[in-house]
């Protein structure tokens, strides 16, 4: 499996602002010497050696995730305004994919934003598969694209459209497996966990990990322990977490919990609060790595999630 993010951003896109650019600019030029502007070299190994937050981005558009199978098969995990930039990548490529599934964690609008722009949507013979354990799916994904929140409606698009309500545990995309949790979020959402080969990844945005996710039942032992891959919402501090209870995202500290609970491989911190920008971010990696050493995890790798950031199991 290729994971590939598209959108990294929780609540709202959150472009970077003309200071904020002005800013990193400065900041680089602060750390140039004569000697690293000799050769093509000398100023390759300038970039290589720059901080992230300042060569680069995290992004501003929201959630969208690409899972690409073994077998070629692209799934799709929510349709926020990285959707676009999906599609925009796919018709650059010439990518010969014409079957697209979609499952949606839930339905608020940062998830929902890119629908109307997702090129292969607007390509006849194309099939875009909606999936969710909402029972009302097909209700709700048409309804956001109408007058008067837009201009036309979801039977404009050339492509054939499927909605499909999932029951059950799971179901099988190709050779791999998408199975489904509920989490705890306002109005309910869920994390869903692909299995390919024997290697797993999980995607639990817009997720409040509370004590029930600690506890050692099968139910959680089946869908967490050892996953290669844990995407998880952290959207908060520590300290904000204690004044934002019940709003259903995670504190990056109790991200890490849960990882080196269920002795899960690689974390990515998600969903990312739009009022951080790259350098809080990347600043709450490092302090998620000493908060996991400090638990005895030392094998335990923490990631920020980034557009174009690709994970490869």
């Amino acid at each position: 499996m290729k994971v590939m993010f598209w959108g990294v951003r929780g609540s709202l896109p959150t472009p970077l602002s003309p200071d904020q650019v002005r800013s990193k600019i400065a900041a680089v030029v602060q750390r140039i010497r004569p000697a690293d502007l000799d050769s093509t070299r000398t100023r390759e190994l300038f970039l290589a050696g720059l901080p992230p937050a300042l060569f680069g981005t995290v992004g501003g558009n929201t959630t969208c995730l690409e899972v690409r199978t073994d077998d070629g098969n692209i799934i799709i995990l929510d349709g926020g305004t990285g959707l676009r930039d999906l599609g925009v990548s796919l018709e650059r490529k010439r990518d010969p994919t014409r079957e697209f599934s979609l499952f949606f964690t839930h339905f608020h609008w940062d998830h929902l934003q890119g629908i109307p722009f997702f090129g292969p949507a607007w390509v006849k013979g194309n099939l875009l598969v909606f999936a969710s354990p909402f029972p009302s799916v097909e209700r709700i994904i048409r309804e956001q694209m109408k007058p008067p929140y837009f201009p036309v409606t979801m039977d404009a698009m050339p492509a054939t459209l499927r909605f499909v309500y999932l029951r059950g545990e799971s179901v099988r995309i190709g050779g791999a497996e998408v199975r489904w949790k509920r989490m705890n979020h306002p109005g309910g959402s869920f994390a869903y966990k692909m299995t390919e080969n024997s290697k797993s990844v999980i995607f639990a945005t817009d997720s409040e990990v509370t004590d029930r996710e600690f506890q050692q039942r099968e139910e959680n032992r089946s869908f967490f322990e050892a996953a290669d891959i844990l995407i998880l919402d952290s959207q908060y501090t520590l300290e904000e977490s204690f004044t934002k209870f019940d709003y259903g995202h995670t504190s990056y500290t109790m991200a890490v919990n849960l990882a080196v609970e269920w002795k899960v491989k690689t974390l990515v911190l998600f969903h990312h609060e739009p009022r951080y920008d790259d350098r809080k971010l990347f600043g709450i990696r490092r302090s998620a790595q000493w908060h996991g050493e400090q638990l005895g995890s030392r094998g335990l790798e923490i990631l920020t999630a980034q557009e174009g950031l690709e994970l490869i199991l």
